[in-house]
C-alpha cells in the first residue's frame, strides 16, 4: 500500500502547489492591483461585476483550498471509500485538473485587473472544456461512491445501472467538450456551447439511469421472458 498512498500524496502535493501558486500571484501583484478588481464577465466577455481588491485576490485561492481539502477527505469519510481506492489514480489526476483549472483562471483575472488584454471568458470556456474532458476519461472508472460521478437514485440501487450509466456520461463528456472548444470560435455565443451541452448530458444521464434500471430483469426474473405454467 506504500506506493499509492506515495502517489496521493503527490499528486495531492501537486495540487497544493497550484493552489499555493496563486495565491503567491496574488501577494507579488497586490501592490498593482486596483481597489476594486473586475471578477465577472458576460457571456461577451464585457465586465458586469466587481470584488475589493482582498476579496478579488483571494477568493479563487481560498475556493481552491477548500476543494483540495474536500477532496482529500471525502475518500475518509465515505462508507464506500474501499471503491474509491479502485480509481485512486484517476481521482487524484481529477483533483489535480480542476485545481489546475482554478488556478489558470485566477491568473488570467489578475492579469485583466493589471491592465493586460486577456479574454478571461475564453480561457474559462477552454479550461471547462479540459476539465470536461478529463471527466469523460474518468467516469467510466468510477465504481459505486457516495460523492463522486452519476449518483441517481437507479445508478445507486443497480450497479450495472451505474456501469452502463458512467460509460455513456463518458462518452458525452468527451462530446460535450469538443462541442465547448468549437464554440470558442462562435465568439459571445461560446458560453452555450459548454453550458447546453453539459446540462444536456446531465439531463440525458439522468433519464438513461432510469431506463435502465426499469427495464433491469425482475428479482427471481430468469430472463428467458417466458410465463410460469401451470403444473
Amino acid at each position: 500500500m506504500t506506493g499509492p498512498r506515495l502517489s496521493t500524496r503527490l499528486r495531492f502535493g501537486v495540487a497544493t502547489l497550484l493552489v499555493a501558486a496563486a495565491g503567491a500571484a496574488s501577494l507579488a501583484v497586490a501592490p498593482d492591483l486596483p481597489e476594486q478588481m473586475v471578477t465577472r464577465w458576460n457571456a461577451a466577455g464585457e465586465p458586469t461585476g466587481t470584488l475589493s481588491r482582498t476579496a478579488g485576490m483571494w477568493l479563487v485561492p481560498g475556493i481552491a483550498a477548500g476543494l483540495v481539502g474536500l477532496f482529500a477527505l471525502l475518500p475518509r469519510i465515505d462508507p464506500l471509500g474501499e471503491n474509491v481506492a479502485g480509481f485512486r489514480v484517476h481521482y487524484d489526476r481529477f483533483v489535480v485538473v480542476v485545481t489546475a483549472f482554478l488556478a489558470a483562471l485566477h491568473l488570467a483575472v489578475l492579469a485583466v485587473n493589471l491592465g493586460y488584454a486577456v479574454d478571461v471568458t475564453t480561457i474559462a470556456v477552454a479550461g471547462a472544456a479540459a476539465l470536461f474532458y478529463y471527466l469523460g476519461t474518468l467516469l467510466p472508472h468510477v465504481e459505486p461512491n457516495w460523492f463522486l460521478g452519476i449518483r441517481t437514485p437507479w445508478t445507486l440501487s443497480d450497479e450495472t445501472v451505474w456501469d452502463r450509466t458512467h460509460a455513456l456520461g463518458g462518452r458525452l463528456f468527451k462530446l460535450s467538450a469538443l462541442l465547448a472548444v468549437a464554440g470558442l470560435f462562435a465568439g459571445e455565443y461560446a458560453v452555450y456551447f459548454l453550458v447546453g451541452p453539459a446540462v444536456a448530458t446531465a439531463a440525458i444521464t439522468a433519464a438513461y439511469s432510469y431506463v435502465l434500471y426499469a427495464r433491469r430483469p425482475a428479482e427471481g426474473d430468469d430472463g428467458d421472458g417466458a410465463a410460469p405454467t401451470a403444473k
